[in-house]
């Protein structure tokens, strides 16, 4: 056996791992001060005493493509068999604010997602489902406002109370200027909006989580698992901070965060790292904000396995890869978890790939045993060992952070680009690995195949832009004109004058008006962002 000077080993993330880890490398750890049981602080083990044995994981797969009506039927399918949580999926015309017929939608109308123009729109997808008993999460950033006033207009519309309704909004616009690039108005007025739903939610919506602060997109840039960690821990920080300084008390707000985290390949590494987020955050709030309710200490997360880590060579392999990361997010005490198809890296799932993703949940929770039991890797030293160097780097990291002379606060950081270079150097990093061999990804860089493996795609008709533009058109001929001009006109007024905008933004979907026209309204207000150029 070589000594540990002879070869050097790394995580996924370039962090040094030892050959073997002993009672030494925690022998600082406190069992009740640093874990706890599950259910009690700082929540390492899990924020429910019970785990998995009181209630599974939600099944959350991500759907969304075409029209209404198409991703309509993958949900009733999806739910048919066995899903517990809808996922929505939105096109990119929607995901930037756009109308589908718009000159920057040409030919992007429901291919990465669902095409949703208007309310009418939002009834179609969520038509026959019952929504005060299905929790619906939507991936949306910078018009999650726009899109979650049409949610509640259909619950409305169908006589469901607002305070039934339990989901979830991503509509984290900072880790957009960090990483995904989905925005739209500058950062500023963007993170207003943020607050906005967070306040209305606290008022009107108390089951509803109005932002899931995302580290998926973030990792998916190129960041490592620590960077991942970081970055999201620290843009929940800033809500929290731009949320108490609108005048909401911690206990309002704090129990209706959401987090959500990649689950990537190196299998120890992202099981710490689920734990440390709990941990860290869980202190966090209590050093800084003094709760008095418990749950405004807990950091509930989504999970999905990494997209980026998919391989379009050999793709059968990418079902292996994605139960492996369904495993590590459930030994990691997720509350939810979308699990990847094997086919994402050519399309969007077909119905037979998304339901082979959906099974590989559904074994992991009843045929492997590993949710019987809380936390079954707790005490194993190298998980521990790990659980707290990501908790050590973290709070050296909000350190230099908050000790930095140009960039005195997180969104100042950002505005200057300090993660984005970060996240840029990471995945400099790791590509020279691959392409070194240094880190092996099989079917890519080692044992590889001459011969391209064909597998079925998903396919999105031609006809679906044409005939959405035509119900979008259509809409605009036969809505109330004069009501739909009064919303728009009250928005902009509310917009110039600082106002919570979600009771206008209601009102202009009651009045039929479409994405693209919000946005635009919004748009003439806040002005639009233009990313800097950073040396």
């Amino acid at each position: 056996m070589p000594a540990d000077n002879e070869e050097k080993f790394l995580s996924l993330s370039g962090a040094e791992v030892k050959r073997i880890y002993t009672p030494d490398d925690v022998a600082d750890l406190d069992y009740k001060r640093d874990l706890g049981d599950a259910g009690e602080f700082p929540f390492t083990r899990g924020v429910y005493s019970t785990m998995y044995r009181g209630r599974r994981w939600t099944m959350r797969m991500f759907a969304g493509f075409g029209t209404a009506e198409e991703t309509n039927r993958r949900f009733k399918r999806l739910l048919q068999e066995g899903e517990t949580g809808l996922s929505v999926a939105f096109d990119m015309p929607t995901l930037m604010g756009y109308d589908s017929d718009h000159p920057k939608a040409l030919g992007e109308v429901g291919r990465c997602g669902v095409a949703i123009d208007s309310v009418e729109d939002m009834d179609v997808l969520f038509r026959d489902i019952p929504l005060d008993k299905v929790t619906v999460s939507m991936t949306i950033n910078c018009p999650a406002a726009v899109l979650w006033a049409f949610y509640l207009v259909v619950a409305e519309r169908r006589g469901i109370a607002w305070e039934r309704l339990g989901g979830t909004i991503q509509n984290d616009i900072l880790k957009e200027y960090i990483a995904q690039k989905e925005w739209a108005f500058p950062i500023e007025p963007s993170v207003k909006l943020v607050v906005d739903t967070v306040e209305f939610a606290a008022k009107r919506v108390p089951k509803w989580h109005p932002i899931s602060i995302s580290g998926y997109h973030i990792r998916e840039a190129g960041a490592t698992a620590q960077q991942e960690l970081n970055f999201t821990l620290l843009d929940g920080l800033t809500y929290v901070e731009r949320c108490l300084q609108r005048g909401l008390k911690i206990d309002d707000f704090a129990p209706q965060l959401s987090f959500f985290f990649d689950v990537h390949n190196d299998f120890f590494e992202e099981v710490a790292k689920l734990r440390a987020a709990r941990r860290i955050w869980a202190r966090l709030m209590k050093a800084r904000y003094h709760p008095q309710n418990p749950k405004s200490l807990w950091c509930r997360f989504h999970c999905q396995t990494a997209g980026v880590s998919l391989t379009a060579q050999q793709p059968m392999n990418n079902v292996v890869r994605v139960a492996l990361q369904a495993l590590a997010a459930v030994l990691g005490g997720c509350q939810s978890l979308h699990t990847n198809s094997l086919d994402e890296t050519y399309a969007l799932p077909t119905e037979e790939a998304a339901l082979l993703a959906l099974r590989t949940q559904q074994i992991i929770a009843h045929e492997t045993g590993v949710a019987n039991v809380i936390d079954p890797l707790g005490g194993s030293y190298y998980v521990e060992a790990k659980t707290n160097e990501f908790e050590r780097n973290f709070f050296d990291y909000l350190r230099r952070i908050e000790g930095d002379a140009l960039a005195d606060n997180w969104e100042s950081a950002i505005a200057h680009g300090v993660p984005q270079r970060e996240i840029a150097n990471s995945a400099a990093a790791f590509q020279r690995r691959v392409e070194e061999k240094d880190y092996i990804v099989v079917g890519v860089n080692e044992y590889v195949q001459e011969e391209e493996t064909k597998i079925p795609t998903l396919k999105i008709a031609e006809r679906v832009e044409r005939e959405q533009i035509a119900r979008l058109r259509a809409l605009r001929e036969e809505r109330h004109s004069l009501e739909w001009s009064d919303a728009m006109e009250d928005l902009k007024r509310a917009c110039y004058d600082g106002e919570n905008v979600m009771p206008y933004l209601i009102a202009c979907a009651r009045a039929q008006a479409t994405v693209g026209e919000i946005m635009d309204a919004m748009r003439e207000v806040f002005g639009e962002y233009r990313e800097p150029v950073w040396m």
